[in-house]
This record gives structure tokens, sequence and C-alpha cells, in this order.
């Protein structure tokens, strides 16, 4: 068993049951999701997923961290990370039979996500009927304008590499 905790700062940690510090993971997208508000998993714990105060959800695979936690080098990989709301995600969870994301804000809206690309099917009490079949049309609700994040399985850590110059360079 793995424990996870959510943290304002952004990260989440996972640690053992014994209170060790097992894996401390950060998105890995551009856009800065600000203070985890609410974690969840999916029924087989294949996915860990984070709702935040700036109503981002980011989705990670966790599936080869928890066949070896023990191994240091199996790595915990961001599979997607969205804007779903305009403010805080206060709920949300994943639906294995229909292969989709149920987000509630404090907006007081509730989201429907496709699982696997973030792509929006509606909210609840829409006119329309819920078509949780089609992914072909990629729409968006009205107060978010951005779209999902697929972070690519090759893509790595970005290291932040910041230069200090001590001298005077009148050129610049």
């Amino acid at each position: 068993p793995v424990l996870a905790s959510a943290h304002e700062s952004g990260c989440i940690r996972l640690w053992s049951v014994q209170g060790n510090l097992m894996k401390e993971l950060l998105p890995f997208s551009k856009d800065p999701s600000g203070p985890l508000t609410v974690l969840c998993t999916d029924i087989s714990t294949k996915l860990l997923l984070a709702g935040s105060r700036e109503g981002y959800v980011i989705c990670w695979n966790i599936t080869s961290f928890l066949e070896d936690s023990q191994t240091k080098k199996k790595q915990v990989k961001e599979k997607l990370c969205w804007r779903a709301h305009s403010t805080e995600v206060a709920d949300l969870f994943h639906e294995e039979e229909r292969n989709v994301i149920v987000t509630g804000s404090t907006d007081g809206s509730v989201r429907i996500w496709h699982a696997d690309n973030g792509y929006y099917f509606g909210y609840f009490g829409q006119s329309r009927k819920l078509e949780l079949s089609d992914t072909s049309r990629l729409i968006l609700p009205s107060d978010v304008n951005n779209f999902t994040a697929i972070i690519k399985e090759e893509s790595k850590a970005i290291e932040k590499k910041v230069e200090y110059p001590l001298m005077l360079d009148k050129d610049k």
C-alpha cells in the first residue's frame, strides 16, 4: 500500500505505510496548476488524479511505480493536464466503466471528461444529451480557453539551470 498526500506547493508525495517518503511528484506541464485541493485514484490504482485551486486536473500513470516501488528508477509518468474549471476543483472521480472523469467545482458545475485524453463531454444539467462515445469533437466549456496538455512518454523533466553572473557586462 502507498499513501498519497497533496500539498499547497502543488506537489504530491507518495508515502509508505511506515511513513517513509517514497516519491515526490511535481506537475510537468507548462501551466501552473497551483495548490492541490483533491486527490483520487481509479479503482485499479493505475491512475492518480489531482485537482487544483486554479481549476486544473492532472493525471499521472502510477502503474510501473506501484509494481516495483522499491526501485528508485521506476518513474511516475504524468499523462494529462488540463484546465477543467475557472475556479477550484472541489471533487473528482474516475468512472472506469465509461472511462470518464467527473469533476465538481466551487463554481457550482459538475463536468464530464474523457479519461484518456481530457476531452470535454459536457456538464450535468445541460440541455443537449450527453454523448459519451463521441471523442472526435473537441469542444471546451465556455469559461475555459486552453486545451488538454498530453504529456508524451519520452518527455523528460526540464532541469532549470540558473546562471548568476557576478561580474558587470557593459555590453548588455
